[in-house]
């Protein structure tokens, strides 16, 4: 597919002009505002292109259609009124209208866009027309047309996430997004949820992933990835709102997000129905005791239930998996950290662990990440650890050099072959090396330098058996059930493939486990304290 239209080459700048007439608005105040305001038109201009196309397809078939929209509220009705006139119009007449539909998923997704919160119309019927004119231009039968928009709609969403505009926690670099659909690899007949999908970046990206293997579809194949396919929750009401007309824009016209705080479900008596799950959720939140209560693990961390969340809610069924972003805490943290990892291992057969560098998710979050990819069946008896290196000169990401796809080709090359061995597809040994092993075969190294230099005699011979240096890659290592058991379920990625001697670690993770344990520390306090509240009122 070309980046550029061919009905209209200037329509990425068109629309990006469309966003800056609407930011000079006064009901537009601020990014967020826009965004949200030109998400809604677009919509609209979209659903006139799908109703041409319902209509037709039920002509051919000798059927009746029933419009969604009465005539006087179809896009070429509406946005014909005058400037005095027309935004009046939208608020007495098009909104209310919106807000009741009911009947079927899209007519239900319509009303919830609509009704779920007060929706941003522009104060200046002339600046609402200048917009409306531009947006005319667009063709949404056009595939290239539908590229554009979605492209500029996601760039914008970015630019929320960068400015700290409340969107950083729901938008995820797309090279992230698209590293974890491609190692997941959702397939035309699952049930695919992300139950934070704040502006559905992965819900769109699983369906362009399902589309580029299956280009041919039949009719039932079709409905299943319009109406069935695609599932998610989302807490707040414009991420809601944004990321149910993102993965609409994208092609799924039916697709399922709830405006739900997820972690309201009670998951101690599960109903396990998703095939996939794809997300990134909020973290290093506290929930109460009344959400607490939902979980067979007492945790406070919000990324922790949402980890005991997904267990409950992936099917019972081989192949069930999940690829998801974690802060790097959970890694390593103990107590209810451990707990919730131990049944995640012994559930669940942890494929792989992507330790994510600094500054991946910047400017809006400085925390250290990390992927993690299950699978049904467990137990975990392997685990392949990547350590996804910086590029060189830089010591984290930044907004100037962000991370891109290009960061994570080796990763790509190094999973197939992964994947390979533990689905038993290769004969030969262990393609990566042991982190327990090179660790010896450093330590091994550095001692035979060091007694090969020493010209004073007084070093003894190394114990261990001299070695060469070891082999690269040093981002790539494999660590045993075993191994992670005994360090109490410890599942961070302690590269054992460093060449440099006694490399420290970089000060952010030292700054970031020192968090984590003033987080735990302080949550027991609060704890204690609840419990001393509550004996007073008895």
């Amino acid at each position: 597919m070309s980046n550029l239209s061919n009905s209209n080459p200037t329509l990425e700048s068109d629309i990006n002009e469309a966003c800056n007439l609407l930011w000079r608005d006064n009901n537009c105040t601020s990014r967020l505002d826009y965004v949200e305001h030109i998400a809604w038109l677009l919509f609209l201009k979209f659903l006139d292109a799908q109703e041409e196309i319902w209509q037709a397809e039920a002509k051919l078939m000798g059927e009746d259609y029933e419009p969604l929209l009465p005539d006087d509220l179809r896009w070429t009705e509406w946005t014909s009124i005058s400037a005095e006139d027309i935004v009046q119009f939208i608020h007495e007449r098009l909104l209310a209208y919106l807000q009741n539909l009911e009947g079927d998923s899209f007519r239900d997704n319509v009303a919830r866009i609509f009704s779920d919160r007060t929706v941003i119309v522009a104060a200046s019927g002339y600046i609402l027309k200048d917009v409306l004119e531009i947006l005319d231009k667009i063709d949404f039968t056009h595939e290239d047309d539908v590229f554009i928009v979605s492209k500029v709609f996601e760039d914008q969403l970015a630019r929320l996430g960068s400015e700290k505009q409340n969107m950083g926690e729901v938008y995820t670099p797309r090279c992230v997004v698209r590293f974890i659909v491609d190692v997941v690899d959702p397939r035309l007949s699952e049930k695919i949820y992300d139950p934070a999908c704040g502006t559905g970046g992965f819900l769109a990206e699983a369906y362009l992933h399902i589309r580029k293997h299956n280009t041919e579809l039949n009719v039932d194949q079709y409905d299943y990835l319009q109406n069935d396919a695609f599932w998610g929750n989302e807490k707040g009401s414009r991420e809601a709102l944004l990321g149910l007309i993102n993965v609409i824009l994208h092609g799924v016209s039916g697709v399922n997000i709830r405006r739900h705080n997820t972690l309201e479900e009670n998951v101690k008596y599960p109903d396990p129905e998703f095939d996939v799950v794809l997300t990134n959720p909020p973290f290093s939140g506290r929930e109460n005791p009344q959400i607490r209560n939902n979980f067979p693990i007492d945790a406070s961390a919000t990324e922790l239930l949402f980890i005991e969340h997904i267990i409950a809610k992936l099917k019972q069924t081989s192949g069930a998996r999940c690829g998801m972003v974690v802060p790097e805490g959970i890694l390593f943290g103990n107590g209810a950290f451990a707990d919730v990892k131990k049944v995640l291992l012994e559930q669940f057969n942890l494929q792989m662990v992507v330790s994510l560098p600094p500054g991946t998710f910047s400017p809006y979050s400085d925390v250290k990440t990390a992927l993690l990819f299950f699978t049904r069946p467990g137990p975990t008896e392997k685990v392949l650890f990547y350590d996804l290196p910086l590029r060189e000169g830089l010591q984290k990401f930044n907004k100037g050099n962000p991370i891109g796809d290009e960061d994570f080709a080796e990763v790509r090359e190094l999973w197939p072959v992964w994947k390979n061995y533990i689905q038993g597809n290769m004969m030969e040994d262990l393609p990566f090396p042991m982190g327990e092993q090179r660790r010896l075969d450093w330590q091994a190294y550095w001692q035979w330098e060091d007694y090969n230099a020493d010209e004073s005699g007084q070093l003894q011979t190394p114990e261990l058996p001299e070695t060469t240096l070891p082999e690269k890659p040093y981002t790539v290592w494999v660590e045993t059930i075993e191994e992670i058991q005994s360090k109490d379920y410890d599942i961070s990625a302690n590269n054992p493939n460093r060449p440099e001697r006694d490399m420290l670690p970089d000060p952010s993770e030292i700054t970031q486990h020192m968090i984590e344990e003033i987080e735990q520390m302080l949550q027991i306090l609060i704890d204690i304290h609840e419990n001393l509240i509550d004996k007073g009122k008895e």
